[in-house]
């Protein structure tokens, strides 16, 4: 099943964000099971919103992203996961859930 997962880091930087999708080393792609990532900055708060394949998906990226961020000083994040109900995008632009 599908899930939204939205994570709030506290304290970060836009800076720290780009050093850490720079670690990840995913060539500007989003990694595997991710089908839709955005991040940036709302009451000076780091934000990243996912759209994840499953739950399995997102914990095995979690196993190579947590410990960069921790290795960064980065406080561990808000998070929020909910079950995708509906993804509705532009006619030319589809993804598959």
């Amino acid at each position: 099943m599908a899930i939204v997962v939205i994570q709030e880091f506290s304290g970060a930087t836009l800076e720290q964000y780009d050093d850490v999708t720079q670690r990840l080393k995913l060539g500007g792609n989003s990694p595997a099971g991710c089908l839709f990532h955005v991040g940036g900055m709302a009451e000076g708060t780091l934000r990243v919103a996912e759209v994840w394949e499953s739950e399995g998906a997102l914990h095995t990226f979690l196993g190579t992203l947590g410990p960069i961020t921790q290795s960064m000083g980065m406080a561990p994040p808000k998070v929020t996961v909910f079950p995708v109900h509906n993804i509705l995008t532009p006619e030319s632009y589809k993804i598959a859930f």
